[in-house]
């Protein structure tokens, strides 16, 4: 698999060759004859800085996704979302942009992302970015204006710039600790306090400020103007801030907390809807949005707003019946008032993966319980995270998959201290271990680091150590076992393709006990999930498809191991 990682000469050959092309000609679009392909799609998130280095240096780029579309292609996705690969200083691995216009030189180049969008729209792949409106980075040519101009300025205008003898107020950040930075004025003395939800190198927009609606929504054009097929927002429902900056309440009630999920928040995305529809090929928005009043959060989906948003309740439920299937109700309950499809996602860059969380005692996730040294059955998370990938393939709606599930990667949990990168590591005053273990670059061929992430001619290494057991994760390795986790998403991904019933469309639940969650989507599928500590006998019909092979079979009984998945043709 390393000759298909393109050496730096021929990455940068291939760009500059096609450059002036790319620029002059009229880009391929998103084809215009399924307008509704989010409503069932595959999407594959990529990581950029860990998916595939084509020139050698140990990150991930540009061309290092160009030379795998091919797997991707072949793996059965429809899409593929990016995380950040703009220009930016990388204080939060790219989500402080310090220019939406140009990508970041380790990633590669403007022209190189055209010819990716292109590219993947020749294999049939449309391509989603990430957009991160509400905070630029600190470097940004706004903010560093900003600093320049001083107090009262037009330039601090665009930002919450805030003059206090004392800290604004106490607004506590995601990544742990305060959400204010005080200034120093040319003369050495303290100035003005700044806003930052997240860390002082990402200062917090002003969304009330005419010029932030007006370069987001040219933002959008610049990337859609070159085939782009949409923007997941990132942070989607902390834009818009209470203009009077009041402490959080002990429980505000709906749109009252001063910087989440403000009702004034809507008419940004209705602007941006506007310009989304004004493309062809229909141009998606999906928003990263984390809300614990589902009402609350189905608002952003009505049709003149965002296409679709994340499910992170489904994501942070344990392994339970029960807890998955009032997740299932609750989701598709919410999204049927706005005709919305739901979307149904395992892990993502910023959560624990499958294989290691469902092997835990505690096998929900939340961001505030990450700790190190917290044990995890790896044989039973595998187990477990194979019966939901089918589980999750068979709901109804779009499907997301993050870069290496697909491979059963586990969460790396030894990177030593001296080498973990994550922000929200070091915020938390180095309790919380961070998210750098879901974020170590993929396994691609070989035995030892690099693995294949690099070519054989590479000069610098990884930039997340890769453990040793990752030889076993090779896709080279996996390709060529039928029994694999790449195996069984291969087989599932083209099961969904090519079975009308799946994706978007009818669903009814089918009652075999507590201990199970069973499904009919259409008159010819069932899709069976044994959570119980016994094998569960199947209904009568055709084996499509299971997570672990089926016991009891020579008996003339067939029966579903506990934690597994199966997919059936009911007889009728």
């Amino acid at each position: 698999m390393d000759a298909d990682v393109l050496t730096p000469t021929a990455a940068n050959a291939a760009a500059q060759a096609t450059s002036s092309s790319v620029r002059h000609a009229a880009p391929l679009s998103p084809s215009t004859s399924d307008p509704l392909w989010w409503r069932s799609a595959v999407i594959y998130q990529i990581y950029v800085r860990s998916f595939a280095d084509g020139n050698g240096d140990g990150t991930g780029d540009l061309a290092g996704v160009r030379s795998r579309l091919g797997y991707l292609r072949d793996l059965g996705v429809d899409a593929i979302w990016f995380t950040p690969f703009y220009a930016s200083p990388l204080a939060d691995g790219g989500y402080d942009v310090s220019d939406y216009r140009a990508v970041h030189p380790d990633f590669g180049t403007l022209a190189e992302a055209e010819l990716l969008v292109q590219e993947a729209l020749a294999l049939g792949i449309r391509t989603i970015i990430d957009v991160v409106p509400n905070h630029i980075s600190d470097r940004h040519e706004w903010f560093q204006a900003a600093l320049a101009a001083g107090p009262g300025s037009p330039e601090r205008e665009r930002f919450w710039f805030v003059d206090s003898d004392e800290i604004p107020n106490h607004w506590v950040s995601p990544f742990a600790g305060e959400t204010w930075t005080r200034t120093t004025n040319p003369d050495g003395t303290p100035g003005q306090w700044y806003l930052h939800l997240f860390t002082p190198e990402q200062p917090d927009l002003n969304w009330n400020h005419p010029d932030v609606r007006k370069e987001h929504e040219d933002i959008l054009k610049f990337w859609f103007d070159r085939g782009v097929a949409g923007v997941r927002i990132d942070s989607a429902a902390l834009l818009i801030k209470d203009p009077e900056l009041s402490e959080v309440p002990e429980n505000p009630g709906p749109g009252e907390h001063p910087t989440q999920d403000r009702d004034e928040l809507h008419d940004v995305y209705r602007g941006w809807r506007a310009v989304a529809d004004s493309y062809p090929g229909t141009r998606v928005m999906v928003g990263e949005i984390w809300l614990p009043e589902i009402d609350r959060f189905v608002a952003y989906l009505r049709p003149d707003e965002m296409h679709t948003a994340f499910n992170f309740d489904f994501l942070a439920r344990p392994w339970s019946a029960s807890e998955l299937k009032q997740s299932i109700d609750m989701t598709l309950e919410a999204h049927a008032p706005v005709k919305a499809p739901s979307t149904w996602v395992l892990s993502n860059h910023d959560v624990t993966r499958p294989v290691t969380r469902y092997g835990r005692e505690d096998s929900s996730f939340a961001f505030l319980a990450k700790r190190f040294g917290t044990p995890s059955d790896v044989e039973l998370g595998t187990r477990r995270a194979r019966a939901a990938a089918l589980l999750t393939a068979a709901l109804p709606g779009s499907l997301y998959i993050y870069q290496g599930d697909e491979l059963g990667l586990p969460e790396v949990e030894d990177i030593p201290l001296g080498l973990l990168q994550d922000p929200m590591h070091f915020r938390s005053q180095g309790i919380d271990p961070g998210r750098d273990g879901c974020r170590v670059p993929l396994p691609w061929s070989g035995t030892k680091s690099p693995f294949g992430f690099s070519s054989k001619h590479s000069t610098g290494k990884p930039w997340l150590p890769q453990p040793s057991e990752f030889a076993h994760y090779t896709v080279e390795a996996e390709e060529k076992d039928p029994d694999s986790m790449l195996s069984l998403y291969k087989q599932a991904l083209a099961v969904r393709k090519a079975d009308e019933a799946l994706g978007d469309g009818p669903f009814q639940w089918i009652d075999l006990g507590p201990s199970a969650l069973a499904f009919q989507r259409g008159d010819d599928f069932f899709c069976v999930t044994n959570f119980a500590d016994q094998a569960l006998e199947l209904p009568p019909g055709e084996l499509i498809l299971a997570s672990t092979e089926l016991v009891g079979v020579e008996n003339g009984t067939r029966k579903l191991p506990t934690d597994s998945t199966a997919w059936l043709r009911p007889q009728h």
